[in-house]
């Protein structure tokens, strides 16, 4: 299997999608501007990665389609643009070999994203893992919604749930399955929601769990798993997936999220595995932030993920194999 440490795998495409009419409160918009603000370029090319920044995605120019909204979905029109025209651009970034990092924006950009991502995998013959590190699990429909926000339907969207099933317009939709999805360090879930999840078998690593049997062990069960049928993984992650404590800077805060150590300790070994091939940051608000601490963090992650270490040594997940 290829790994993350290959050269081809050493080049970065970095675009911005300011978005943030999926959520109920505004703001997001600025989070990529933040990002790159809090260092994430330096970051990423202080660890030897080439890295492209694209700017900021634009939707103006693209036609409306002429599908019917469907009932209770939030700004419908605008966020089938968004997701159209992230859907093209994604398959495209992934074409060229590079690993793209989505910069939100909300959560609603991941129907864009990680659907031209999952395409290319899909044309590849490699299934494409979506790892959902995020407090809320993100698989209402229009039909279980009890606000309409679409950054709430985003995972049950890419599972190929029914009710926005013209969102992406001409552009192919490339679902993946219930159990190609895993969430992880959730701790709010909406009932039927929850139902939902429950009928179509998701895997929920939810915080009992982590705080039960510890985040490395729900981390390696993932990664174990995509490794065992050859696959590659997506990571989008959600900030609210941090205890609010250590990143006040979102709109939807849940208390008892992960640690910073926990945090890094998944983004190490996720790392360390060799599976990551795409990225989402999202739903950082810099207008609710205390003075850019939420970002700063997120850019500290992200360097984690991409191989920022504390000590030039092996890691102990590397050192140990199978039977040692």
């Amino acid at each position: 299997m290829d790994t993350f440490k290959s050269d081809l795998a050493k080049r970065i495409a970095v675009l911005g999608a300011p978005i943030d009419i999926g959520a109920s409160q505004r703001g997001t918009l600025m989070g990529p501007a933040a990002l790159r603000t809090a260092g994430l370029l330096t970051v990423l090319d202080g660890l030897g990665l080439e890295v492209k920044d694209y700017g900021d995605l634009s939707i103006n120019g693209l036609a409306e389609l002429a599908d019917a909204p469907p009932d209770n979905a939030k700004h419908y029109r605008e966020i089938q643009c968004w997701t159209r025209a992230l859907s093209r651009r994604a398959y495209e970034l992934a074409q060229s070999g590079s690993i793209p990092i989505f910069l939100g924006g909300d959560h609603s950009l991941s129907m864009g994203s990680v659907n031209g991502i999952a395409r290319h995998w899909h044309e590849t013959g490699r299934e494409l893992f979506v790892l959902w590190l995020d407090a809320h699990a993100d698989y209402n429909t229009p039909a279980t919604t009890l606000t309409g926000n679409m950054h709430g339907m985003s995972a049950a969207f890419l599972c190929g749930e029914p009710g926005l099933d013209s969102l992406v317009g001409d552009e192919p939709r490339a679902s993946i399955s219930p159990d190609q999805l895993e969430l992880f360090g959730t701790r709010s879930i909406d009932r039927l929601e929850n139902e939902l999840l429950q009928t179509r078998r998701v895997n929920v690593a939810d915080m009992r769990e982590i705080d039960e049997f510890g985040v490395s062990v729900s981390i390696r069960r993932v990664i174990d798993k995509v490794k065992s049928r050859n696959g590659v993984l997506h990571v989008s992650f959600d900030v609210d997936f941090l205890d609010p404590h250590l990143a006040p800077g979102v709109g939807t805060t849940v208390p008892g999220g992960a640690t910073y150590r926990e945090a890094h300790l998944v983004m190490e070994m996720l790392h360390d595995s060799g599976l990551v091939r795409s990225v989402d940051i999202v739903e950082l608000n810099p207008f609710l932030d205390e003075r850019g601490r939420t970002a700063r963090t997120g850019v500290e992650l992200i360097g984690s993920l991409f191989g920022q270490q504390i000590t030039d040594r092996p890691t102990p997940s590397n050192a140990i194999g199978p039977g040692d």
